[in-house]
């Protein structure tokens, strides 16, 4: 898609069943395991997007090989594991806007040393990074900044990992935890390394990914509830021989929300009841609203009973899936607040900032806090141009906002910038444009 814009003309009723592409999350988390384990490894549907491209590309300029082979029914990607030791003692890495890789590979990169630069595209540069580099600095790595303090882009150095223990904040981005619970084995050589989370951990479900991809690929955590997690010494990353990345949770909420929205039955298919991934808690917060909810082991279907019902509710747990309930908001029977979500201030963009502006271009009344957003929805959705900060998530939260096209038949939403969905979800437009037939 090269146009600038996309307008979505109203649409009264969605129906149909959407093939998920392959979890962000997972996607990225296990790229990096199977690059620093022992042996080959078979990922089946990787996502492909701007963010696991990014990863893939540090990887091959880290001397990491890896094949890509097409089949049937979808891509293997083929890593061969360095069992922690990586070819290229030396590499300019450019990391794009993708907090996945960005992360866990600066953590890996300080943890094994060498001299290796950081950087990515603007946005990149004002996303935190402190608290995982102070953590890891502190244990003895040698990593520094060569822009703005306490953000990227970073010049790592070779270091001497001496601590037998590390604290990290919790409450700015899960993301901090996962890189240092990735990379705990390769420190935990002669010793175990405990690490401590300081104050409230945010986004548990995706500490929970983490935990539990480590452990499919063979090394054991220690937990102390989110407290604390210890690593004993001696465990390396073993190939589990093939792997299969499980459809994006994140992405299903913007199909089950247009369920909710427009009739429906609309269904996912990649994620259902056994999922590793949080994101699938949105569903429960859709039923909250009123919609009726099914399950299967590998699917969720989503469909309307009427007039949504407004909520307030704690979304930590669902920062990214939590944006689809700000929208499904507009179609409630009052006002909707979603709290604890300050982590939404130093995602691709300050979502909660965005999020207010474009919702009130539709006609809400929106109140705004540093952790917190209040959607209370108009009488009837004006149509608008919707601008969406470079982030993928804004583009398809407001797809949404050209359902229900009763009140205002013919009407058009114009979404700016919509190639930006590449992040996760390249074919995102085409898959929503089929359930809105």
């Amino acid at each position: 898609m090269t146009h600038e814009y996309i307008d979505l003309q109203t649409v009264a009723h969605v129906q149909g069943a959407v093939r998920l592409p392959g979890s962000k999350s997972i996607s990225n988390r296990i790229l990096l395991l199977s690059a620093l384990s022992q042996g080959d490894v078979a990922i089946v549907d990787l996502l492909a997007s701007d963010d696991t491209a990014v990863m893939l590309a540090a990887l091959r300029s880290l001397g990491v090989q890896w094949t890509e082979e097409k089949t049937a029914t979808g891509t293997i990607h083929h890593v061969k594991g360095v069992a922690g030791v990586l070819p290229n003692k030396s590499a300019d890495l450019f990391m794009g806007n993708a907090g996945t890789a960005i992360r866990p590979l600066t953590a890996a990169l300080a943890v094994i040393g060498g001299d290796y630069t950081l950087h990515g595209v603007p946005r990149m540069h004002e996303r935190p990074i402190g608290d995982l580099v102070d953590a890891l600095n502190a244990a003895g790595t040698n990593v520094e900044y060569t822009g703005n303090p306490g953000f990227p882009p970073l010049h790592i150095k070779q270091g001497k990992i001496h601590a037998q223990r590390l604290s990290v904040r919790g409450d700015v981005s899960s993301q901090f935890l996962t890189a240092l619970l990735m990379v705990a084995p390769l420190m935990a050589r002669e010793h175990a390394i405990t690490i401590d989370v300081i104050g409230e951990l945010i986004s548990k479900p995706y500490i929970e990914i983490t935990l539990n991809l480590i452990r499919r690929f063979g090394v054991t955590v220690g937990q102390n509830g989110w407290e604390s997690f210890t690593i004993e010494p001696g465990q390396v990353y073993q190939s589990p021989g093939a792997i299969h990345v499980e459809g994006d949770a994140s992405s299903a909420s913007y199909f089950l929300a247009a369920g909710a929205i427009a009739g429906g039955p609309v269904r996912v298919e990649g994620v259902g009841k056994d999922s590793i991934q949080g994101d699938v808690r949105f569903a429960a917060a859709l039923e909250q609203m009123g919609v009726q909810i099914t399950m299967g082991d590998n699917w969720i279907e989503a469909k309307s009973n009427g007039v949504l019902k407004a909520i307030d509710a704690d979304f930590n747990h669902i920062p990214d899936a939590a944006m689809t309930i700000a929208i499904a908001a507009l179609y409630a029977d009052g006002t909707s607040t979603l709290r604890n979500i300050a982590s939404w201030r130093v995602k691709e963009t300050d979502r909660i900032a965005a999020m207010a502006t474009e919702l009130r271009k539709v006609g809400a009344i929106v109140e705004e806090g540093s952790d917190y957003i209040k959607v209370t929805p108009p009488a009837v959705i004006t149509p608008a141009t919707i601008d969406t900060y470079d982030d993928h998530r804004m583009a398809m939260c407001f797809s949404l906002v050209s359902l229900d096209g009763a009140a205002r038949k013919g009407n058009v939403m114009r979404i700016n910038d919509p190639k930006c969905v590449g992040k996760t979800f390249p074919e995102y437009f085409a898959a929503f444009a089929a359930i809105a037939k």
